[in-house]
């Protein structure tokens, strides 16, 4: 229980420094942001945990399909909000994109034997 106090502290921590950090630089809380801090967390953690290196590698390549189809919801917000639609909305329709996006990237993965 004190791990997953500590893991969720500290991710937590992470999440408030880049809200902190885009207060002052939007451009320097976008990096933060974009850095791969809980995927790497997250690989630590299933390797402490587990140990299982075939595990931790489907984890990491899965993570790599799962990005792609994340990325034009980073295009699709700015670009709603520039055109007057409301954050909340402008949210949801980059998180629905996403959905739909991961939905059709693990049926075209599976078409290549990759499964996600």
């Amino acid at each position: 229980m004190l791990q997953l106090a500590i893991r969720a502290l500290l991710s937590g921590a992470i999440v408030a420094a880049v809200a902190l950090i885009a207060r002052r630089s939007p451009g320097a809380g976008a990096l933060l942001a974009s850095l791969p801090l809980v995927s790497v967390l997250g690989m630590i953690w299933l390797w402490h945990d587990t140990g299982d290196r075939v595990r931790l590698a489907a984890h990491a390549e899965a993570t790599f399909w799962y990005v792609l189809p994340s990325l034009p919801m980073f295009l699709l917000i700015p670009a709603l909000l520039r055109h007057g639609v409301g954050f909340v909305p402008a949210l949801l329709a980059g998180c629905a994109l996403t959905m739909l996006l991961y939905l059709v990237t693990v049926a075209i993965a599976a078409r290549f034997g990759v499964t996600l």
